[in-house]
């Protein structure tokens, strides 16, 4: 059903199904988040290297803002499939640009996508704000950490180094995904960019 009918019997159109607004503004998004992506690959991939050279598994802290597509988008659009798409879309463009990590990267998109859009249907697509935001960048990050036990080997490198590395990018994704999408989406909805959604409603009442 894509329709739900007011207590007056006219019909409303269900806060679940995508608009055109919708659907064009999560693909900015995931281009940009993309783009932002490509640019953190050199400088995250360096700061994960030296933090795990420091202790093994330590570099999960560096993950974060590779998990901003999803958080964005999510908090954007509120919709279902929203943190997937950007997430995803944004994976594949880092990917096209010429990611060190190749198609990996696409699949790590996917798990995080997944991660996030799973809190965000636990909280019934109605909480979005900073907790919510950060509850969605750590399953963000569990998604991540759940792909790389089998895509990156990790399964086998022992309980010590897999609670390490869950832990920081626990921190990574509540902190530098979570809380700085947040904040961002905030800084964007202030702007009156985002006017067409609740998001940007939500900044005008504040106003």
């Amino acid at each position: 059903m894509s329709t739900i009918t007011a207590p007056s019997g006219a019909p409303t159109v269900s806060r679940f199904r995508w608009r055109v607004v919708d659907i064009v503004t999560a693909s900015v998004l995931a281009v940009a988040c993309g783009l932002l992506f490509v640019l953190w690959n050199g400088v995250g991939g360096a700061w994960f290297a030296v933090a795990d050279a420091f202790t093994p598994g330590f570099g999960g802290i560096a993950v974060g803002p590779w998990l901003l597509g999803g958080v964005i988008g999510g908090l954007v659009i509120r919709k279902p499939g929203a943190a997937i798409f950007v997430e995803v879309v944004a994976a594949n463009v880092s990917t096209l640009l010429g990611s060190q990590w190749g198609i990996e990267t696409v699949y790590s998109g996917l798990a995080q996508g997944i991660g996030a859009e799973l809190v965000l249907a636990v909280l019934l697509y109605r909480r979005f704000g900073v907790v919510a935001a950060m509850a969605t960048g750590i399953g963000a990050a569990v998604g991540a950490w759940t792909l790389e036990l089998f895509l990156s080997g990790n399964l086998a490198k022992g309980p010590e180094f897999l609670g390490i590395y869950l832990g920081s990018l626990v921190v990574s994704g509540a902190l530098l995904a979570g809380l700085v999408g947040w904040l961002l989406v905030r800084g964007l909805a202030a702007t009156g960019a985002l006017s067409r959604f609740a998001a940007g409603r939500e900044a005008q009442r504040r106003a």
